[in-house]
């Protein structure tokens, strides 16, 4: 059995995959964070407008983050998917 390790194009692409990847985890648990402090429904007088406030900036803040979590997770996905195409084509090229 020969031993192949990983080198040239396929290594960087896995490197990038796993930074892509990792910043998209690190998106995922800070909206989850924010959300976490999130409240579904609240009643508030006039004297806590403040708290109306801090819950709007919350929500602009969860919405903000959507674009780069959504483009991010898809980089990830395409990047898997090209890795798993080159990996596939080298392993074909050594059987013929």
């Amino acid at each position: 059995m020969e031993s192949q390790t990983l080198t040239g194009p396929l290594l960087y692409l896995l490197v990038t995959w796993g930074v892509v990847t990792a910043a998209f985890l690190v998106l995922l648990l800070r909206r989850s964070l924010l959300a976490s402090h999130e409240d579904d429904q609240i009643f508030l007088d006039a004297a806590e407008e403040h708290m109306a406030r801090e819950q709007r900036e919350l929500v602009a803040k969860i919405n903000a983050l959507s674009r780069p979590i959504m483009g991010t997770g898809i980089l990830a996905g395409v990047l898997l998917l090209v890795i798993a195409g080159m990996w596939l084509k080298e392993g074909l090229k050594g059987l013929f």
